[in-house]
Parts: structure tokens; sequence; C-alpha cells
């Protein structure tokens, strides 16, 4: 009987999940768009894993190889230092070359980076595989930047971002929570081991699976296609300018909103030549002389700069201000992962609605509002001695400074040539991955400086991860003080509002000139 009702529970649950992916697949537009959002989102989330990890494993790195927060702060600033620096050359490789067997190739080296992380002897050479890692995963930005405008119309680029970055999202709670767990009850070093092994299946997935798209819009996927390749194929047999009715209503639909307003573009920054065809400096040039993209990097480059920073300390903070055990403090970054993605799914299917109706800047303006808010709402999260009530303010702020990103990602392709996409969006990773490497270390170093100490081990007696009172209080009073970055994010935000519409009637004349 035991061996049947198992069966029988069994039976159930493998019913159960399998009408769960059917509703997700219905969701997101059929098995091909499935395929391509999923595969995008898992190449993220690797990304965020990685970099949580190192968060994750702090207590065990501090207590391991007696190391500081300034220190753990440098871990995940140098590979981002690096990663900017190699991003703005693999933008311009993006526009001009094939890009799935760039980002496969990248991913399969992500996977190398972490097994060698494991096998660091000492803090100097974890600190250059950390290098390493930082120059191949420059790739993922712009590659999927890129591919996600020409496989998806304009009109639910919102949602569909959404949906890949609930991947990125899914993966940094991973790296918090499975690899803190793994460090706690192993090793920090067969975290990175576990990091790894997923890197190999998706490159290998991604290449044999995902055709490359054709460039402008002719590879798009419109909701209900099942084969992926075939669909691809049939875009490439199509004569330039045959897209399908449906599609090319989509994807106008942003120059529609523009037109209605009898708004129309700056002639003075209307491309006649092929985008493709710019060199790397006058692209950036550019790219530049946008405004709503120079206000929407600087605003997101502050964002970012704050959930780095907060995410690398986070686990610290909640053992040491709260008194949380491991498992304590996993729950709580899981709540705050839920917090972040329901703030992800919510923001990209609203603007995107938005746009449908007309008010195309609420891809600017639900974002500058969403980190006003995050900042409010994180502060009474922090400053409580108690954390049942504490974390309810800490999951509505993540909520809200996750939800800034999907319309912000949808907007830049708005505003943007699609020939120019991979460079636009190198140019941003740039900046922000600048401001993601600086903020570690001044988090760190500014928690340390408030405490006036800097914890090289845990206190005597006690189970390592556990951090002193004076170190919680540092950290403590640093989130609250760099939240005024958050503030001006928004702040920088609100003035796109006044430019975005034209910028994208721009983009739109500057891709009919050069077609």
């Amino acid at each position: 009987m035991l061996a049947r009702g198992g069966r029988v529970t069994a039976a159930a649950t493998r019913w159960t999940g399998r009408r769960i992916r059917g509703e997700v697949v219905k969701r997101v537009g059929g098995p091909a768009r499935a395929r391509v959002i999923t595969l995008f989102g898992a190449a993220l989330a690797l990304n965020g894993a990685d970099t949580a990890t190192v968060g994750a494993v702090a207590p065990q790195l501090e207590h391991g190889l007696h190391i500081s927060n300034t220190q753990i702060g440098l871990l995940t600033s140098v590979a981002l230092l690096v990663g900017a620096v190699f991003t703005i050359p693999v933008g311009l490789y993006v526009d001009r070359f094939k890009r799935i067997p760039m980002l496969s190739l990248s991913i399969a080296a992500w996977s190398i980076a972490s097994l060698l992380s494991a096998f660091s002897s000492n803090y100097s050479s974890l600190l250059l595989t950390r290098l390493f890692l930082g120059a191949v995963t420059a790739t993922a930005g712009p590659a999927i930047a890129s591919l996600t405008g020409d496989y998806f119309p304009a009109r639910e680029r919102g949602r569909v971002y959404a949906y890949i970055l609930g991947g990125e999202i899914a993966g940094t709670a991973a790296g918090f929570i499975v690899s803190g767990s793994v460090a706690s009850l192993i090793t920090w070093r067969a975290a990175f081991v576990l990091l790894a092994i997923p890197g190999f299946f998706l490159a290998r997935e991604l290449y044999r699976t995902v055709p490359e798209p054709l460039r402008g819009g002719q590879s798009r996927l419109m909701p209900g296609v099942i084969d992926l390749k075939q669909a691809v194929a049939e875009a490439g047999s199509r004569p330039a300018g045959d897209e399908p009715e449906d599609a090319v209503r989509a994807d106008e639909l942003a120059e529609e909103a523009v037109r209605r307003r009898g708004l129309e573009a700056d002639p003075e920054r209307v491309l006649k030549e092929d985008p493709r065809a710019l060199g790397l400096v006058p692209a950036v040039r550019y790219i530049l002389s946008v405004p709503t993209n120079v206000h929407m990097i600087i605003s997101s480059s502050l964002g970012y700069f704050y959930f780095s920073g907060l995410s690398t300390f986070a686990l610290l903070f909640v053992r040491g201000h709260y008194h949380a055990s491991q498992a304590t403090a996993e729950l709580v970054l899981g709540l705050l992962v839920a917090g972040a993605m329901a703030g992800t799914l919510v923001s990209g299917r609203l603007t995107d609605a938005m746009v449908r109706r007309g008010a195309l800047e609420g891809r600017v303006w639900v974002p500058a509002v969403s980190y006003i808010g995050a900042a409010a709402l994180l502060i009474p999260g922090l400053v409580s001695s108690h954390l049942t009530p504490a974390i309810w303010f800490d999951v509505a702020g993540a909520a809200l400074l996750s939800a800034a990103n999907p319309p912000l990602d949808a907007a830049r392709l708005d505003i943007m040539p699609p020939g120019l996409w991979g460079r636009a969006e190198s140019t941003r990773t740039v900046l922000r991955s600048l401001a993601q490497a600086i903020a570690p270390l001044v988090f760190g170093g500014l928690a340390d400086l408030i405490a006036g100490i800097a914890p090289k081990q845990a206190p005597i007696g006690t189970h390592p991860g556990v951090i002193s009172p004076g170190a919680a209080r540092g950290l403590e009073i640093t989130f609250l003080l760099l939240l005024g970055t958050l503030v001006a994010a928004g702040i920088f935000l609100l003035r796109a509002r006044s430019t975005y519409a034209r910028d994208t009637a721009t983009a739109a004349a500057s891709h009919r000139g050069s077609g």
C-alpha cells in the first residue's frame, strides 16, 4: 500500500509539474519563446549566482583566509572592473559577428573560472581567478540585449525583459542560499565547484538549440511559434522588408505613440549610414549624445551601485545585526528575492501596458518612482532592531529596487537603432560595472571605518560567520548613508521624461534611413 501510495504521489507531482510548465510556456507565448527566454535568463542567472556567491561565503572566507570586509569587497570589485574594460570591444563584436557562439563560449569559460576559484590556495590566487572571470563575463550584457531586441517586438520587451531578469534574480538567490548553505556545511571551495557545473551544460544547450537571429527585426518570435529553428530559417528565406504584418505592427507601437503626439526626430542625430559600419569611437560618441540614454546610464549605475554593495554584505548584516543563524539569514534572503522577483514581473507588464495605451514615458517614470520609493522603504527596514517587522519593509524595498530594471532595459532598445544595440549596452555596462565594482570597496571600507575595526576572524569559540556588534553597526550606518544614491537615481530618471519620446522617434528614423 505504501509503495502504491508513493507511486500515486509521484505521478501527481509529475502531472502538476507538467501543468505548471505548460502554463508558463503559454504565458510567455509558446515553446520557441520559452526556450529563448529560459536560456537567456539562465545565462544571467549564472552571472548573478557568481556575484552573490562571494557575499554568501563571505563569513567563511573571512574566517578561512583571515581577511577583512574591504578585501571581500575587492573580490567582487576586480571582476567587475576587468569586465568593464573588456565590455566595449565585446560590444563592437556583438554588433558585427554572431552572438550565440560568442555567448556560449563565454559561459563555458565562466565555469572554468569558477573551478579555478575553488582550488585557489590563498587570497592572492583567488583574486587572480576573479580577474579572469571578469574578462569572460563581459559578453553577457551586450549579447543578450542585442539578441532580445532581434527576437522580441518592442511592444512587449518590458515583459520579456522581466522574465529574463527574473533569471538573474533567481541566480542571485541560488548564489546566496545554496552557496551559503554549502559553504556553511562543507567549505567555501565546494560552493564554487557547485557553481561551475551548470555552466558547461548551459553553454552546450544554448549553442545547439538557439539559432542566430537575423538583425533588424526580421526574426521576431511572435506568440504561438513552436519550432525555433524553423521560424528563424523561414525568416531568413523571406525577402528583406517582407516581415509578417503583426510583427511590423508590434515593433512600431512605440513609434506610433510618438507620431500621435506630432513629435519629430532630431534631424542632427538621425543616422543616414548603417550604424554597424560606425567605428568604435564615433559609435560611442553618438550613444552618449542621446540625452535619455545618458540619464538612464547614470540612474541605473547608481541603482546597481547600491544593489552591489547591499548584496555583497547582506548576509553578514543579517547575521550580525539581528543575531540570526545561518538558516534564518538564508530565509530572510529568500523573502527578499521573492519580493525582487514580484517587482520585476509586475513592472515589466505594467509599463508594456502603458506603452500600448500611449503612455510611452512610463518606461522612464515608473523606474524613477521605484528607486525613490525603495529608498524610503528600506530606512525602517534597516534601523529596526527586530527582524519580524523589518523584513516586510525590506521585502517591499527589494521589490521596488528590482522593478526599475525591466522597463529601463526595454527603453534602451527603444532609443537606439538596432545596429547600435550591442555597443550601446556595452557602453552602459562599462559605467554600470564601474559603479558595481566600486560599491563593495566603498561599502566595506566605510563599514570598517565606522566600526573602527577590520575584523579578521570570528571571535574565539563561535561558529565561523559570526561578526562583532561593532562591525554590524558599521554596515547598518553604511547602508543608511548610501541610500542617497537611490534617491539620486530617481531624480536623474525624472529628467529623462522630457527627452524620451523624441529620442525614440530619432532612433526609428535612423533605422529607416540606414535601411
